[in-house]
Parts: C-alpha cells; sequence; structure tokens
C-alpha cells in the first residue's frame, strides 16, 4: 500500500471512530488504540505535507494561533427567536399563523433549546468550509480554526447531502464536563468557571486552538439553510442532517396540535435536570418548509418558530441602593443595586426597575429583600418585595426629580411611562451615549472604536457629536492611555471606511427617537435621502407605511434643531452616505406605490423572498393575510384553498407569477 493510500485509510477509519464516539456515544475502539492510529497519521502526513487535507482527523488537536478573528457577513441571517411564557402565549401564536396560512392543518417540530452559544457551519461539497458566530446575526467571526477541534462536528460528511448548505446548532459545555474543568481548576489554586454558557461561548474566541481541544465542547445541530437541499419538512431536516454524521439530538418530536406540543413542553420541564445539557426551554416550529417560507420573518424573528421559556428560577436578596443612569435619548432608567447573589448560573448584582410607575406599583424600597428573575430577558429583573423582611424605618422611594448627570430638571410628558432629560446637548452620558450608538455594529459599524474609547476620546475634549469622528487625526489620537500607534491607527481607518455605510444605516445610526432599523429602512426606502428627509411634513410622513404620528413628531422634531442639521451637513462633507446610492436607485421604483400585495405559494422563476423584495423595491407593500386593503394576491403553486376563497369574497384580483412580471416589465 503507497503512502497516500495508508493516509486515506487511516483518515477513514479515524473520522468513523471519531463518529462513534463523540456523536453516536459508541465506541468500537480504545482510546489507547485511536491514539496510535492518530499517530501513525500524524507521522505520515508530516513526511508527505503533499497529501495535506484540510478536514483531516489530526486538525482536531489544535495548534493554530488566531491573533484577529474575521467578521464575516451571513449568507443566511440568523434571526432571533420570539418569546411565550404560558398556553395562551402559545394558541395566541397559532391563530396568527392560521391567520396567515389559512385554514390548513399545521404540525410542529419541537426541540429543546440548549443554552450555549449559537454557530453557523457552512459546508460545500460535503467538508466544512468555514465556522461563524450569530454575531448580530448579520454578520459574525470565523471560528473555524477553533471550531476543527470539535470532535462532535463533521469535517467531512457522508451520505446525499447537498453541494452547499449551512446549518445552525449550539456550540455547548456538557454539565460533566464543566465539573471537571471547575475541578481541575480549583485544584490548581484557580478561580471556577461561573456556567457552561459563557464558557462554551468565551472557548470559541480562545486564540489558542490547543486550549479549545482540550475543552470538552460538543455541538447539537438544529436547522438547515440554502437553496435546493431537497428537505421538505423540519423533522426530515433532522433526520437528514443526522445521516450526514452531525450530532442531532433524538428528543425532537412531531406534534399534531398544540395540546401535544404543551405535553411535551410539560414532560421537559419536569425531566430536565436529567439532561447532560443545560436547557432553559422548548422550540417550537412550523414543521413544513413550504409553510415557514410562506409565514417569513418579522424585523427580528421568523413568524414559524417560537421559545417556549421554562419558568425562570427566582432569588431572594437585599436591594442595597437605587441609583439612576442617563440613556442616549434621555430617558431615566432606575437601576437596583443589589447584595450579589447567583441566578442562573451567575453573579446578579444589579437589575433593572424600568419607571417610576413600576416601583410605585411594587413599592420598591432601599434595603427591601426583593424576589429577582432572570427570564426572557438578559437583565435581571425584580418581581417582588417580601415585605416580612422590610426594616422598620424604611422609607417610600421618592423618584429623583433631575438629571444625576447634569442637574437638569427632569420632564414626564402624559402618556409616557418615562422621565427625561431635555439637555440634549449638554448632558455628558446622552453625548457619549449618541456617540456610541453611532459606532455601533449595527448602526456604522466603526472597527477599533468602542465605548470606552469614546468616552476617552469626549473627556479629552477630542469629540463632542459624532460628525467630530471624521476629522480625528492619528496624531491626536495615540497620545490617549492605551492608545498606540496601530490602534491610533486603526480607529482613523474604521471612522474612515465608515463612509461605505448605505443610507438606511446611517439614518439609523443618527439616533433618532423611535427610528430603529426597521423604521430607518421604511423612511430611506421612501424618501431617498437625507434632504427630501428633511423637508417631509407631518402628513408627508404619516402615509408612509407603519410610521404614526409618534415617529413622524420625533422625526421633524430632530431636524427643526439647528445642531442637528450643522452635524447632518458635515457628515455629508465628509462622505458619510446620505441618500441611497445610484446603483441601489437603478432597480427601485414608484412603480407600485400604494399598493398591497399578498404572495402565497410556490413560485417557479423567482423565490418568494425575491418576489417580495421586487414588490417593496418598486414602492408597494407586502402584507401577511388577505383583507379588504389588498391590491393582488401572486398565487403561486399549492397556494391554500382558503386564502384563494377569501381573496375571491374579497373581489381581491389574483394573479399569477407571469401576470406580475409582466406588469413589472410594462
Amino acid at each position: 500500500m503507497g503512502n497516500k493510500e495508508k493516509i486515506d485509510a487511516l483518515r477513514s477509519i479515524l473520522r468513523k471512530h471519531n463518529h462513534n464516539y463523540y456523536v453516536l456515544d459508541a465506541p468500537t475502539i480504545s482510546d489507547y488504540d485511536f491514539d496510535m492510529q492518530l499517530k501513525e497519521l500524524q507521522e505520515l502526513e508530516a513526511k508527505h505535507p503533499e497529501f495535506f487535507d484540510p478536514t483531516s482527523p489530526t486538525l482536531r488537536v489544535g495548534g493554530a494561533v488566531t491573533k484577529n478573528f474575521e467578521t464575516v457577513v451571513h449568507e443566511h441571517r440568523m434571526y432571533s427567536l420570539s418569546n411565550s411564557y404560558s398556553k395562551e402565549d402559545l394558541e395566541d401564536w397559532e391563530k396568527r399563523i392560521q391567520r396567515i396560512l389559512g385554514d390548513v392543518t399545521v404540525e410542529f417540530t419541537c426541540e429543546l433549546k440548549y443554552d450555549g452559544a449559537s454557530i453557523s457551519l457552512s459546508y460545500e461539497n460535503g467538508k466544512l468550509l468555514r465556522a461563524v458566530t450569530r454575531g448580530d446575526g448579520f454578520q459574525g467571526d470565523n471560528v473555524t480554526t477553533n471550531i476543527k477541534t470539535i470532535r462532535a462536528i463533521p469535517l467531512q460528511l457522508q451520505g446525499d447531502f447537498p453541494p452547499k448548505f449551512d446549518i445552525r446548532g449550539e456550540i455547548v459545555l456538557p454539565l460533566d464536563g464543566f465539573a471537571a474543568m471547575n475541578k481541575k481548576r480549583i485544584s490548581e489554586g484557580e478561580e471556577p468557571y461561573m456556567n457552561p454558557r459563557n464558557t462554551a461561548s468565551g472557548s470559541l474566541k480562545l486564540q489558542d486552538s490547543t486550549l479549545v481541544a482540550e475543552r470538552p465542547l460538543d455541538c447539537l445541530l438544529y436547522g438547515i439553510v440554502g437553496k435546493n437541499t431537497g428537505i421538505t419538512s423540519q423533522f426530515e431536516m433532522l433526520e437528514k442532517a443526522r445521516d450526514w454524521g452531525f450530532k442531532v439530538p433524538s428528543i425532537a418530536k412531531l406534534c399534531k396540535n398544540t395540546d401535544e406540543v404543551l405535553a411535551f413542553v410539560a414532560y421537559w420541564d419536569e425531566h430536565r435536570h436529567e439532561l447532560p445539557y443545560e436547557t432553559d426551554g422548548v422550540v417550537i416550529k412550523v414543521n413544513s418548509l413550504r409553510y415557514q417560507e410562506e409565514l417569513g420573518y418579522t424585523a427580528k424573528s421568523p413568524r414559524w418558530a417560537m421559545a417556549y421559556k421554562f419558568k425562570a428560577e427566582q432569588v431572594a436578596t437585599v436591594l442595597n441602593e437605587i441609583t439612576y443612569q442617563v440613556g442616549r435619548t434621555g430617558a431615566i432608567t432606575p437601576v437596583a443595586n443589589l447584595e450579589p447573589v447567583l441566578l442562573a448560573g451567575t453573579t446578579v448584582k444589579r437589575a433593572s426597575l424600568h419607571n417610576a410607575d413600576q416601583i410605585a406599583k411594587l413599592d420598591i424600597r432601599e434595603g427591601d429583600t426583593v424576589f429577582v428573575e432572570k427570564g426572557g430577558e438578559i437583565i435581571p429583573k425584580i418581581m417582588g418585595v417580601d415585605l416580612t423582611k422590610r426594616p422598620l424605618q424604611s422609607r417610600p422611594t421618592t423618584y429623583i426629580t433631575s438629571c444625576p448627570e447634569c442637574g437638569t430638571t427632569l420632564l414626564r410628558t402624559t402618556g409616557d411611562a418615562k422621565h427625561y432629560c431635555t439637555n440634549y446637548y449638554g448632558c455628558p452620558t446622552q453625548i457619549t451615549g449618541r456617540i456610541q450608538h453611532y459606532i455601533s455594529r449595527k448602526a456604522m459599524d466603526i472597527e477599533g472604536m468602542g465605548s470606552e474609547t469614546v468616552e476617552l476620546l469626549f473627556k479629552e475634549g477630542l469629540i463632542q457629536n459624532y460628525a467630530d469622528l471624521y476629522i480625528l487625526t492619528k496624531e491626536q489620537v495615540m497620545p490617549l492611555e492605551r492608545m498606540a500607534e496601530k490602534s491610533a491607527e486603526n480607529l482613523v481607518n474604521g471612522v474612515s471606511k465608515s463612509t461605505e455605510i448605505p443610507f438606511e444605516r446611517v439614518l439609523f445610526a443618527l439616533g433618532i427617537r423611535f427610528v430603529g432599523e426597521t423604521v430607518a429602512k421604511k423612511l430611506a426606502r421612501a424618501y431617498k435621502s437625507i434632504d427630501l428627509l428633511m423637508k417631509a411634513s407631518m402628513e408627508d410622513l404619516i402615509s408612509v407605511d407603519e410610521i404614526g404620528d409618534r415617529i413622524a413628531e420625533s422625526v421633524i422634531e430632530f431636524f427643526e434643531n439647528e445642531k442637528n442639521i450643522e452635524i447632518v451637513t458635515r457628515l455629508k462633507s465628509y462622505g458619510v452616505q446620505l441618500e441611497i446610492s445610484a446603483e441601489k436607485l437603478e432597480n427601485q421604483t414608484d412603480l407600485l406605490k400604494g399598493q398591497t400585495f399578498v404572495v402565497s405559494g410556490v413560485f417557479e422563476k423567482l423565490s418568494r423572498t425575491e418576489l417580495k423584495k421586487m414588490i417593496e423595491d418598486n414602492g408597494g407593500k407586502v402584507a401577511t393575510s388577505i383583507s379588504s386593503k389588498t391590491t393582488y394576491l401572486v398565487a403561486g403553486a399549492n397556494m391554500g384553498p382558503s386564502k384563494k376563497a377569501k381573496a375571491e369574497n374579497l373581489g381581491i384580483s389574483m394573479i399569477s407569477e407571469d401576470e406580475f412580471l409582466e406588469k413589472m416589465n410594462t
């Protein structure tokens, strides 16, 4: 047998043993024999580098060092899930689904929601191409080198896999492995790790992949995205992924209705502590991928999936002090500073109190023993007060009347839960908060700059607003604390590169109150440039889809301020994108303005997503369900009969894909 044949044979058998041990949990060889064969392969590969294979089992042991993790844009966005906490929440979700799909039978796939770090694995021709963290859902960090050390993740697939796809999953640290890691750390005099989830997440960004290889990380897969995968349902997807070599939990169940879903939830709420991994709920998905496509997405979450969260852990601790934070819009948030307490695997020292009404409703006071819960939100919240432990000298909380940062008298308008500091351009925290928002990942994504750097630049008098960022020089920045020549250069280059960010994200970055990512996109599409938006009247603004009085008033107020006009003018002079590019405008028209479309069924020439984009790019609105406001139903194959019947009853025009495309070409 030649050297290449020996190497190929060893790789093949070691891949099989890896799969048996780490995925199937059914080893057929001793650890010693495995190690001997791996050592033999390593020696052969060292002698014959011409036979290098990026999927070789020898790469599992690590060795490569990554100084900076490359940012990668997800080809398919990674959405977050909407949360539910009760039977009523699930039933409401099912009603929304039926309203969109019509009178059809909907089955659900239930899977456990494992608590780890989300990952997206890309495969081409059966080989692992890259691994990217979730990041902000639009882009994440390339951690391929570290991921290759996790033996449950196949580097080479088996069976009838598609030529190209992404598979999503969760990197987890099994409880036994976590306990063993902490036992070792304590024996070495080190502080133990706090919880498996954070330890798993932190492992992905270790620079030395050898250290990652030493950690007993696992990867549980749950979803495939890509074109022409040949898969028709979520449950089939799980089975196929398992056949191709992925570790897919067998606990998933196909349920015919919400009663069966709730039975699954109830069982695992009781038995979850018997599992080898941490889990905090159940993910329920519409099983049919065709229905999933028809249901689509909101700005943040898929409409076809829902996370049912198990009842959150609750602990009691003492509230030592109430302090107040000022946000970038001037909103005041009261914060409970707590006696540190362990909650859901992390030490909690602070909790949000939301607003004055919440404090008054629960009669929360300094010195109280309070019940703290970490539910669907990242920030813990106070659920109530143990009145039996209230100190005798206790006094009701008096909400502050002036800004804790600048002393300005607070304002609270009718119907608003929050108090506000009105010193928009003089309050230091508001100034730095707006700049921190401007540089953030979802806004201008300025590399080489973080929140602390913004505060330092402001403190040194180098910036007063986000337009000042564009006149910073390397020479000005270098003398700052912890700022070497290279980091100063990166900061200035990062600012310069932000002029490539498209108009809709710049509009979001400006920090206009109530103008989030989705609203910014709608305004950018409607007005095409900042100049036209600045001239828009109240009547004009509220005529834009989903723009109400509150948003319109805020936009007008922002552009009535001379300082804002001055900053926008400066941004324009520095080359910031304050209008839709000519390239994008070529594909956008007002041809469908004032028309509302519902897209349903399966199409031949375009995907449903491409159809919807074409409608929106040409000024039309895409709705999820048929109503009297619908102009056209674009009907594809296999459209639900109830949808067709509703369109006929309401007299809505039904057009085919070809008729729609013909309409676009006229």
